[in-house]
């Protein structure tokens, strides 16, 4: 019986602790830049009446250290120009590229169109160039998931869009984890309703009425280019776009573990 109760709480602690440390080990955090909505590495410029929910940032900016275009666009939160919170949300969106950018794929689409594309939480790889053309369905549970790691461009045609189904629509997830690693250029073709987080290598630009419900426009190097956008705020209702597990999700944790080992216990003594 000891024998058995022995066995029993090994096999109540293992699998848990080893799930939480593969979901740390695969998880893409934007740290502070999970506070932007934009964040520049050259410029960022607006025309129209582009509306931010979130940060706007740049750093370390070029030939100068002006935001554009705001107003007439709108910033819900803070304006940081080539400061120190804006040179740690570079460093903090250098950290998330390369963590998207090192993921194992677990799937890959390399000159497939994203438009008609049903897919379900991983890290879908692009050698080169990745097109959205018409609409891309995104299928998973709140909190799962996927990177899309692509070689040079992203780009959309006008009006395409990213959806979600099942527990996921009108409700993308309490945190955004949706991340577009863009080896070079990200554009969004006109009113294209785009969703998820697009760290750029170089320069990312938003055309005429291009929105991200949920996400942001994140360019390490280059210029952010908008025209009459949204972005953020569509989210569910949760202004945090961080992807580290609260500490109440690591208390809930602790709890488990703890109703496991009280029943390995009890199983000990029969």
């Amino acid at each position: 019986m000891k024998s058995r109760g022995l066995r029993l709480l090994a096999l109540s602690f293992l699998p848990l602790p080893l799930l939480v440390v593969s979901a740390f080990a695969n998880s893409v955090s934007l740290g502070t830049a999970a506070n932007y909505a934009v964040l520049g590495g050259s410029t960022v410029t607006n025309t129209g009446s582009s509306v931010l929910t979130g940060d706007l940032g740049l750093s370390p900016g070029g030939g100068g250290c002006g935001v554009v275009g705001f107003p007439s666009g709108s910033v819900s939160g803070t304006i940081n120009a080539c400061n120190g919170p804006a040179g740690q949300a570079q460093r903090d969106l250098t950290t998330a590229y390369n963590k998207a950018m090192g993921l194992s794929p677990t799937s890959t689409l390399t000159g497939k169109d994203l438009g008609g594309q049903h897919l379900t939480a991983g890290v879908y790889f692009f050698a080169t160039s990745a097109q959205l053309t018409g609409t891309l369905t995104l299928e998973g549970t709140p909190g799962a998931q996927f990177v899309f790691q692509i070689g040079s461009t992203l780009t959309t045609a006008s009006s395409s869009s990213v959806i979600f189904i099942n527990s996921l629509t009108g409700k993308p997830s309490t945190d955004p984890n949706i991340f577009w690693q863009v080896g070079s250029s990200a554009t969004l073709g006109t009113t294209t309703a785009f969703q998820g987080n697009i760290l750029a290598l170089s320069s990312i630009t938003l055309n005429t009425g291009a929105t991200i419900g949920c996400g942001s426009a994140l360019a390490r190097n280059g210029a952010v280019t908008l025209d009459s956008n949204v972005i953020g705020g569509g989210c569910g209702g949760s202004s945090s776009r961080s992807t580290v597990p609260e500490p109440g999700t690591l208390g809930l944790l602790g709890t488990g573990l703890a109703i496991l080992a009280g029943a390995a216990r009890r199983k000990l003594r029969i």
